[in-house]
């Protein structure tokens, strides 16, 4: 059986490696395949920027690296014709997440009086240490404004939610009510606590978690993913939940293990939830949401979906073919194709599969290839085989594309 599993998921790509076309680009984190940016019409995606100057140098202090990093983001950002103003979220990775601080000081140097929605990760490897910053930025400055929660004070260099003309870009705020306080020891408390936190910023703008399109949860290794599961289903219609991404980190902020980040769509004619045909649906995951033209995508991974379903090859490589068949359900189900999608989020089980890894990723683009950020977020799993012959997920893929032509 896992003979025919594995030959099934290499013959599931043939036909989609048949159209790739170009080479891939790399970018300056190193041996990953992106584009800088990518010009959605709107909205512009911005890869993960690391701390190397164009020299390829690394400076010599971590705040000179986060400086870096920044600089290349604003690089990126003012070669598309706009500037930081026009940045709505961004995710910052930190591989040591004790230089939450120092970075925040630096962070704040490069945004004005209205500063993005953001995300901040303890993960455990990057392309390059100590920090990557990808971004979001929105072509229109009409309607940009920052929205908060009713009594929110902080002096972090943040909003918690971003609304531009159409959507509602939220902020992973701490699950802690101000600096000092500690974390819940309750896990059930702590996941409360946090989408509290999350449906506060979505009222702030005047919606509800109804209109949400996409939601990261990011969660630490103890935290009971059964707890963060039962407690989420119950904020969300069963099978018009958002597109979701359930990523666990090394290390959050302020000690947390768990927080929300996500997109809401401000017109609720605008959203709808996609699903293939054969998937039943889910309690806490939509495979994908429209909000309008854009397509927010779950992250899969190489699950062969069925009876006898499970991941049935130890390496990511072969991962990813089972990965991008999956999502090519979703695009195809939307009547989309993958030479529309524009972003890319990839979490590796080790970074060392980066070039194998990509020689597979490009095969499924034509033209120009995503914006791209590669995170490993937590330390590799044991590649052994359970008594059923299932391997853990090696890879993981979620993505942005959007109703036009190919780009």
């Amino acid at each position: 059986m896992k003979t025919f599993l594995v030959g099934l998921l290499l013959w599931s790509a043939v036909s989609l490696h048949a159209q790739a076309a170009g080479s891939p680009q790399k970018s300056a984190e190193g041996h990953r395949a992106s584009s800088s940016s990518v010009d959605a019409g709107d909205y512009v995606y911005i890869s993960a920027q690391g701390p190397r100057g164009g020299d390829g140098e690394l400076p010599a202090t971590f705040a000179a690296q986060v400086r870096q990093a920044l600089n290349n983001l604003k690089a990126v950002v003012e070669s598309a014709g706009l500037t930081m103003d026009h940045v709505v979220y961004t995710t910052v990775y930190l591989t040591d997440i004790h230089q939450y601080e120092e970075m925040n000081r630096v962070y704040g140097e490069f945004f004005g009086k209205t500063p993005p929605a953001r995300a901040v990760l303890g993960v455990a490897a990057l392309p390059d240490p100590a920090i990557a910053i990808n971004a979001v930025a929105v072509r229109n400055l009409t309607e940009r404004r920052a929205v908060s929660p009713p009594g929110y004070k902080s002096d972090e260099p943040f909003s918690p939610g971003i609304l531009t003309r159409d959507r509602l870009f939220v902020s992973a705020l701490p699950a802690i009510a101000s600096a000092g306080d500690k974390a819940s020891d309750d896990p059930a408390a702590e996941v409360d606590f946090a989408l509290d936190r999350m449906k506060a910023v979505v009222e702030a703008a005047g919606l509800d978690l109804g209109h949400m399109v996409f939601v990261n949860p990011y969660l630490t290794a103890n935290f009971p993913a059964r707890v963060m599961n039962q407690h989420y289903a119950s904020r969300f219609e069963f099978g018009n939940t958002p597109a979701r991404a359930t990523i666990e980190v090394a290390s959050l902020p302020g000690g947390a293990q768990i927080e929300y980040t996500g997109v809401a769509v401000r017109d609720l004619k605008e959203r709808r939830a996609v699903r293939p045909r054969n998937m039943p649906p889910s309690p806490t995951a939509s495979p994908c949401v429209f909000a309008g033209d854009t397509l927010y995508c779950s992250a899969k991974s190489g699950f062969i979906p069925g009876a006898n379903g499970g991941v049935y090859t130890s390496t990511a490589a072969v991962q990813l073919r089972q990965t991008m068949r999956n999502q090519m359900d979703n695009l195809e189900e939307a009547d989309m194709d993958f030479c529309q999608v524009v972003s890319t989020t990839v979490y590796l089980d080790n970074l060392a599969d980066t070039p194998e890894f990509d020689d597979v990723y490009v095969k499924y683009f034509h033209g120009k290839l995503p914006a791209r950020t590669t995170v490993q977020q937590i330390a590799p799993a044991e590649r052994t085989a359970d008594k059923d012959g299932h391997y853990p997920d090696l890879e993981q893929v979620s993505l942005i594309a959007i109703r036009k032509g190919c780009h």
